[in-house]
């Protein structure tokens, strides 16, 4: 089974990068996202960066871009969150026929995890749906009957994008109000970027709206 036949049946209909409003800045700026390796080297990112966490301690894989299948990794995002009150976010949602470009890589779990299955192509993308996972501390994460066919079996499974995603794959924004859904609609439209469609959801950041 291709890739491209793995997402029509598993109905994947978006890949996900979440990032605070400074990295949202530069990316529309730059037209890309860019692997923690390469922000340092552009003369224009070096003076908004604001990385989510301190330090990574997966270093082998630092130029590549690290995303998630169809949910964020929540975890992650609130531990990132925490660390920087006073910024706000943004989850950028990329087509996924990125998932068939040349050097991509797919992880079971969290890419730092000893356990983790790193793998490419289709065999790669089906892994993260596998019935049992290892996680952190050989805890075994099994997938439960109400995990939606378009999620990874581990909500902290990785999708590792080498180098640089551009922006030209990039469909929507998600944010969490409507002063940051006006605030990137200025950012779209002060760099002159491509129109792109904001839309107020904080559910996609895991917040329960009830």
């Amino acid at each position: 089974m291709t890739i491209e036949e793995i997402l029509e049946r598993r109905c994947i209909r978006e890949v996900l990068h979440f990032t605070t409003h400074f990295g949202t800045l530069g990316i529309l700026k730059t037209k890309y996202v860019k692997s923690r390796k390469r922000l340092p080297e552009d003369e224009w990112l070096e003076y908004i960066l604001k990385n989510n966490a301190a330090r990574r301690l997966d270093t082998g894989w630092l130029d590549y871009v690290n995303l998630s299948v169809s949910l964020i990794n929540t975890s992650f995002y609130n531990f990132s969150s925490g660390q920087h009150p006073d910024v706000w976010w943004a989850i950028l949602s990329f087509d996924p026929v990125i998932l068939t470009h040349e050097g991509v890589y797919f992880v079971t779990a969290n890419n730092i995890w000893p356990k983790a299955i790193r793998r490419s192509g289709s065999r790669g993308l089906e892994a993260l749906f596998a019935p049992r996972v290892i996680g952190r501390y050989d805890e075994v994460i099994t997938r439960g009957t109400s995990v939606l066919d378009c999620c990874p079996t581990c909500i902290q499974a990785e999708v590792l994008y080498p180098g640089q995603l551009s922006t030209d794959y990039l469909r929507k924004i998600y944010v969490i109000t409507g002063e940051d859904q006006d605030d990137v609609y200025g950012q779209i439209s002060a760099l002159r970027h491509r129109e792109i469609l904001v839309e107020v959801n904080p559910v996609a950041f895991g917040r329960n709206t009830e």
